[in-house]
């Protein structure tokens, strides 16, 4: 059995200011709304990370021009 926790991406949303660079390095994870503002696909808060998108995930929190994300464990909560 693991322990290890789903890693989720957290959205700041009083800093994002819907530039979309998130969606586009994270496809399969986000899309926008009208505005830009990122829409997780799964309809949660914090979307679940797969092991496949944890790369591509921490590069768009290196990247986020407002620094509006985080990747963050079950710990971390």
């Amino acid at each position: 059995m693991s322990t290890k926790s789903p890693k989720v991406l957290h959205i700041d949303w009083t800093t994002c200011e819907g530039r979309g660079l998130c969606t586009e390095l994270l496809p399969t994870l986000l899309t926008r709304d009208e505005w830009g503002y990122p829409l997780p696909h799964d309809r949660r808060r914090e979307p679940h990370i797969s092991a496949e998108l944890e790369t591509d995930a921490q590069r768009a929190v290196k990247l986020c021009p407002r620094a509006s994300l985080r990747v963050l464990s079950g710990q971390d909560r």
